[in-house]
């Protein structure tokens, strides 16, 4: 849902930066695109009231946040802060606090919002370092993203200091809860990722595609072992 409103919303941007989509390519037509998230927006909130008050909650949070992200006069997307901080949450933060809600029919516990949202902000770096195939197009269409504002390099920097910061703080969490083995396993994934930082901050442009097929897989592990340490510590009730 949240790809199709920003299809629509971006179609202007897709023209230049990937003209081969299916909006600016043609291939949806006319107003299609924008009927498409709205009937994919209706059909989320309808299966998220399914989920009980939590779930549905974090459904609402979802669909709106998509909206704020892409629309008009909003737009989110045009801050290089904001933008890929709302897709950090809602990518990373919202589905397991979405998960954990509808398992346990309730509030997730302490120990699972505050790891969600470790997660959460450091995806941000990710969703900067995803910026950068849009360089040139974002220029024109005023989307001030990190890559514009600061720079590829600087961006590059401050999108490494955002993961390894939150991973950082996973790590001794994990620690101080009694779950010395996982934490130890996230360690090490993060120094797999500081050494394929390094080679992304030669050439930020040019490396980020390959750091994307890399080091965001280990932060993703990192993120399954967190959430299998939670979940063996009784704290999905």
């Amino acid at each position: 849902m949240s790809q199709a409103a920003n299809d629509w919303c971006d179609r202007h941007v897709d023209a230049v930066n990937e003209p081969h989509r299916p909006i600016p390519s043609g291939r949806i037509p006319g107003r299609w695109g924008l009927w498409i998230a709205l009937a994919m927006s209706v059909l989320s909130l309808a299966l998220g009231w399914l989920l009980g008050p939590w779930g549905f909650a974090a459904t609402v949070v979802g669909v709106l946040a998509a909206w704020a992200y892409s629309a008009e006069p909003v737009r989110l997307k045009r801050s290089g802060w904001w933008g890929p901080g709302l897709v950090g949450l809602c990518y990373e933060g919202l589905p397991w606090f979405t998960g954990a809600a509808v398992l346990s029919q309730g509030m997730p516990s302490f120990q699972i919002c505050t790891m969600a949202l470790l997660y959460a902000l450091g995806a941000h770096g990710i969703m900067t370092l995803n910026d950068f195939k849009a360089l040139e197009g974002d220029r024109q269409h005023g989307v001030r993203s990190l890559p514009v504002t600061l720079g590829p390099d600087v961006a590059a920097r401050v999108a490494c200091t955002v993961m390894g910061l939150a991973q950082a703080l996973v790590i001794a969490f994990l620690f101080v809860w009694g779950k010395p083995y996982q934490a130890i396993l996230v360690s090490l994934l993060l120094l797999w990722q500081i050494r394929a930082m390094k080679t992304l901050l030669e050439d930020p442009k040019g490396k980020a595609p390959w750091y994307q097929a890399t080091g965001i897989g280990m932060y993703v592990s990192g993120m399954m072992i967190t959430a299998f340490a939670l979940r063996s510590i009784g704290v999905m009730g």
